[in-house]
């Protein structure tokens, strides 16, 4: 049982943990913590959270568990707001999705890492944001990362585990190094392409006409662009080391593949495909036959 919960932003992750653990039972009060009056306002009239406070410092005092769900842009300052100001036995985790740049804004903040951290990664969302567009099943059947630093103690490792398993969750662990490779060619680079192809197509002279026209697929595809912005210009920055990386080889791939339709080269271009198209297919299959 979860005594006082801190969530430190109030939308769609924090909020649908929290509705997640009060259906479960498993939390006996949440308060949460934004700029947002209406949207703090709209997270007490739907049950998310009980009450709230714009101050971080007040949010955290006294909570046995915090979650943080800002722009990695403002980990910095959150975790600054909060010295001196947690209790002894507190457990720190979030949802950010690179880590590195997480624990150095904590370490650079606090002057330390607490043993009660655990960093962590919801692998879960949809494209709305908002408190509002929080739902108790969000994280059902659903992967969730942690990255426990040297310092993070076993017991605070284990209470973090339990908490997103009672939200119906799968809990993996993963080191720092290996979760932000992962994440930049598993997400941040498909919400590169998406971001791109759109801002590409919506520049060129015709695109009323292009995009009036454009198929399923385009809508698919392109979904994930209408993602938060501001939180993908975080992630960039936090991540630019793996995602640049993953970027390189996406393009020399990319140029590859332009040289092979110029070429007119069918051979090759049915190598890749098919390549791409038993890769996808394994893929699928291994998500159906999993226990999600």
């Amino acid at each position: 049982m979860i005594r006082r919960l801190a969530i430190i932003g109030v939308g769609l992750i924090d909020g649908s943990l929290a509705r997640a653990l009060r259906q479960a039972g498993m939390v006996e009060e949440i308060i949460g913590c934004g700029r947002g009056k209406d949207n703090l306002d709209k997270a007490v009239e739907l049950g998310v959270i009980d009450r709230y406070t714009h101050d971080v410092a007040e949010a955290v005092k006294q909570a046995d568990v915090i979650f943080l769900a800002v722009p990695l842009g403002a980990m910095a300052d959150t975790f600054r707001a909060m010295k001196g100001h947690l209790a002894d036995d507190a457990i720190i985790t979030d949802g950010g999705s690179a880590k590195a740049s997480v624990i150095e804004d904590c370490r650079a903040a606090l002057g330390y890492l607490p043993s009660g951290f655990v960093p962590g990664h919801p692998i879960a969302g949809t494209e709305n944001s908002g408190v509002e567009a929080s739902f108790a099943t969000l994280y059902q059947h659903r992967r969730i990362i942690l990255t426990p630093t040297s310092e993070t103690s076993p017991e605070a490792l284990l209470r973090v585990e339990q908490i997103w398993q009672a939200c119906g969750a799968e809990v993996t662990r993963m080191s720092v190094e290996h979760h932000d490779e992962v994440l930049a060619a598993t997400s941040h680079l498909p919400h590169m392409l998406a971001f791109s192809l759109v801002d590409s197509l919506a520049r060129m002279k015709a695109n009323d006409e292009i995009f009036r026209y454009a198929a399923g697929g385009f809508r698919d595809f392109t979904r994930i662009a209408s993602s938060s912005p501001v939180m993908w210009r975080d992630i960039c920055v936090a991540n630019r080391k793996a995602l640049g990386e993953m970027m390189d080889r996406y393009i020399s791939e990319m140029t590859e593949l332009a040289d092979t339709i110029k070429r007119g080269d069918g051979d090759h271009l049915l190598e890749i495909f098919s390549r791409a198209k038993n890769a996808r297919d394994r893929y699928i299959d291994g998500i159906s036959d999993s226990p999600e």
